[in-house]
């Protein structure tokens, strides 16, 4: 399992107009063949920063779903809010044995 984390900077004045895409677009996400997981998470303390985490089966599944016509209509809209460039991870999960 893929565990996906991006961070999100934007204008101030451009927070409602992204909460309002991710909105319309959460449930199309969410239905991506492998997507398991989408939540969207805001900054406590600067309410101009957000990340998604979302998981995925496999790594082939986000590579898929990066190149799905519905990324392909989010991210364009995305991106022109954002005030920072935005940050991706992607981890695996890991048990440490002491």
């Amino acid at each position: 399992m893929i565990n996906r984390f991006v961070k999100m900077t934007f204008d101030s004045k451009c927070v409602h107009a992204f909460e309002q895409l991710f909105n319309e677009h959460k449930q199309a996400i969410r239905n991506s063949p492998g997507c398991l997981h989408l939540e969207l998470l805001n900054d406590i303390k600067h309410p101009h920063i957000f990340f998604t985490y979302s998981k995925w089966e496999t790594e082939a599944d986000l590579n898929n779903y990066r190149q799905s016509p519905t990324f392909k209509e989010v991210w364009p809209k995305t991106k022109v809010l954002f005030s920072h460039k935005p940050e991706a991870w992607s981890m695996t999960a890991m048990e440490v044995k002491a």
